[in-house]
């Protein structure tokens, strides 16, 4: 299979290119070819940019599928879809959570959730935020899906984590857990968590072009429920390491927490129709263990967003001292 990957050498696309890899995929690589440059050596690159709308590169040659990675906002995929035409069999569309409408979402809800409605006006969805992201996602699939047809799959991302993740997310708490202690947490223990590993929703990609199956697809991990409590507590159990998690109240100056949601069926959406494609289950243990060691070898650096080791313990202690006089 000829497949072409917008956007192949950074977290999740890595992980797709190293699985179309290994099941002997014909892969070419379409991005501005500035990072990554190590990875991946015998494979054709493309350059391009879709930050300019330069997708000149992609006007010759033909391929069974391609997968977006890179489609933030309509003129993305747009401009993509516009140089490729029908010079491929499928596209794949990188979608997220973020599509969906959240007042009224009940736990278990599937790929049918209301939608949020799409935004295309460019004022907007060029500056990406809570606001305009999901919309211009949601405009992304609607573009795709009305050119391809029954040739469009649409994948909507849970939060990833894994290796090479260079966001916040599992690896601030991996990281916080392995120092052990008590731990401050500005949410409920009892808050569901939905975390995928980068290399399961790899093999749902690669699988689902294989199939050649269309439709949209959850890609979300992991295998059984787990709540934000449970996932500190197993990855110290994983850095072998003990936690105290003390719950404490969230405050205006508070930093944004890593995979703390007020949403929680948000974080309850039905795996069923992408388990039944292909999607496997990594162990959250496996994940885990695997983030914390390619996180103490590029020697853990600084992460956006949680306490800084000085912040928690002036949390706790704020925290103490009202227990005390209370």
């Amino acid at each position: 299979m000829r497949i072409l990957v917008l956007g192949g050498t950074s977290f999740v696309g890595r992980a797709i290119v190293e699985d179309a890899l290994r099941s002997e995929a014909d892969v070419t690589l379409f991005g501005r070819g500035k990072t990554g440059t190590d990875l991946f050596p015998g494979l054709t690159r493309l350059i391009g940019d879709r930050d300019t709308g330069d997708y000149a590169a992609l006007r010759d040659g033909s391929w069974d599928a391609v997968v977006d990675v890179s489609g933030y906002v309509p003129r993305h995929a747009g401009q993509a879809m516009d140089a490729l035409d029908d010079r491929v069999g499928r596209y794949l569309f990188i979608s997220s959570h973020a599509v969906y409408e959240t007042e009224g979402l009940e736990p278990g809800s599937d790929e049918d959730a209301p939608r949020r409605p799409p935004v295309r006006d460019v004022q907007h969805t060029e500056e990406l935020d809570d606001r305009t992201y999901g919309p211009a996602k949601v405009a992304c699939e609607d573009d795709v899906v009305a050119r391809y047809g029954d040739r469009a799959t649409i994948v909507r991302l849970g939060k990833v984590a894994g290796p090479h993740d260079y966001q916040r997310g599992l690896t601030y708490w991996v990281r916080r857990a392995a120092r052990g202690g008590r731990v401050a947490l500005p949410a409920s223990p009892d808050q569901p968590v939905q975390i995928i590993d980068s290399r399961d929703v790899a093999r749902l990609v690669v699988q689902l072009l294989a199939d050649d199956s269309p439709g949209a697809f959850h890609a979300v991990g992991p295998a059984e429920p787990a709540t934000l409590g449970g996932l500190i507590e197993t990855c110290a159990r994983v850095a072998g390491t003990q936690v105290e998690i003390v719950e404490v109240p969230p405050q205006p100056a508070m930093p944004f927490f890593p995979l703390v949601r007020d949403n929680w069926p948000g974080q309850q959406r039905s795996p069923a129709r992408a388990r039944a494609a292909g999607l496997p289950a990594t162990p959250l243990e496996v994940t885990i263990a695997d983030v914390l060691a390619w996180d103490r070898a590029r020697g853990e650096p600084p992460l956006e967003g949680g306490f800084t080791p000085e912040q928690e313990q002036a949390v706790l202690a704020q925290r103490d001292s009202k227990a005390v006089t209370s």
